[in-house]
């Protein structure tokens, strides 16, 4: 058996082809605006606040656990936790805001 579609011949491409092709090229730069550039602007933000932070400040985990800053260290902070002053060891990278610095 014969293959059909070799008898019928080129198939017509529909007007307006090179702009579907240019599409994705244009469609880069309003990916990066959208959604790139804030995830930067948000990393920035993010490593200048943990650069900042110092024993005494108040911060919130991502976990939702808020205490105080006792120690730091390379990667670890010591947090502070009320009622009971509990001590906990959390990795830094865990921190997701700083809340209250201490006398401020």
């Amino acid at each position: 058996m014969t293959n059909v579609l070799a008898f019928l011949g080129p198939v017509p491409t529909a007007p307006g082809g090179g702009l579907s092709m240019l599409l994705p090229l244009l469609l880069i730069p309003l990916l990066y605006l959208l959604m790139i550039r804030p995830q930067q602007k948000r990393q920035k933000q993010w490593q200048a606040m943990m650069s900042a932070i110092k024993a005494g400040d108040r911060v919130t985990t991502a976990g939702g656990i808020r205490g105080t800053i006792l120690s730091i260290k390379d990667d670890a902070i010591i947090l502070r936790v009320a009622p009971d002053n509990l001590k906990l060891e959390i990795a830094k990278n865990a921190i997701a805001s700083v809340t209250q610095e201490n006398g401020s």
